[in-house]
């Protein structure tokens, strides 16, 4: 294993998933991506209608946020041989895609889920990089006790 992809959101329980995933990789000595998904930019804007089209400025301070959220992570990790990726996209096709492209040997997520279905599966994106991916998969459950 040369190479760990750990995918990241916003929830409270991804620094979790980023220091499991980075002592699994250390322990192997394989880099270490880490990715965040920014969903398509038109859901963005439909849920922004309101408020008016999503302009592009908002666009780049979405990706900007989203970089600086991985940034800190990877300060927080001590370790500047991290790379990190921002994409867009459907989460799940982005995480294999990511994968792909970077050669990564092992996926690393969090599996958490709000709905009652989803919870008796495992979430509707760790399940469908579970069906699709063809390397192994670290799937870290983070849903609240």
């Amino acid at each position: 294993m040369k190479k760990v992809l750990i995918a990241l959101d916003y929830d409270p329980s991804s620094q979790k998933i980023a220091e499991i995933g980075y002592a699994m990789a250390s322990a192997m000595e394989a880099q270490v991506v880490l990715v965040h998904v920014l969903l398509d930019l038109a859901y963005y804007s439909m849920t922004y209608m309101n408020m008016g089209p999503l302009q592009l400025d908002t666009i780049v301070e979405l990706k900007d946020a989203s970089q600086d959220f991985l940034n800190k992570t990877k300060s927080k990790l001590g370790d500047e041989a991290i790379i990190t990726i921002v994409k867009e996209g459907d989460f799940a096709e982005s995480i294999l895609e990511t994968a792909k492209e970077t050669q990564a040997d092992f996926i690393v997520m969090g599996s958490h889920s709000r709905k009652w279905l989803e919870n008796i599966l495992m979430g509707s994106v760790a399940e469908e990089v579970l069906r699709k991916t063809k390397i192994p998969l670290l799937l870290i459950p983070t849903r609240k006790q």
